[in-house]
């Protein structure tokens, strides 16, 4: 299952651990409760509800500062930067 962001939930290490996946709980995951007030992922609201698209890798403007600038804060450059490859790569195969 690939998400908005281009996260496969399968991959991930909360997937029906903490968290049924973002398309099932329309972006209101356990985690953006932490760091967002409005406790909705910032991507799945634009690419979802404003954009209402499927994934970001339908957007002309892929990778914007709103999909760069979403981090997970416990990577490391490296990792983080390995993610963000990785899913862009996910994207532009789903497009």
């Amino acid at each position: 299952m690939i998400n908005p962001c281009g996260v496969n939930c399968a991959e991930c290490g909360y997937f029906k651990k903490e968290c049924p996946g973002c398309r099932e709980v329309e972006g209101k995951t356990f985690w953006a409760v932490e760091y967002y007030e409005n406790q909705l992922c910032p991507i799945y609201k634009c690419c979802v509800n404003e954009k209402e698209y499927e994934h970001c890798g339908q957007c002309a403007l892929l990778p914007c500062h709103t999909f760069t600038d979403l981090r997970d804060p416990s990577m490391s450059d490296d990792e983080y930067e390995s993610s963000l490859n990785k899913r862009l790569e996910e994207l532009r195969k789903a497009e």
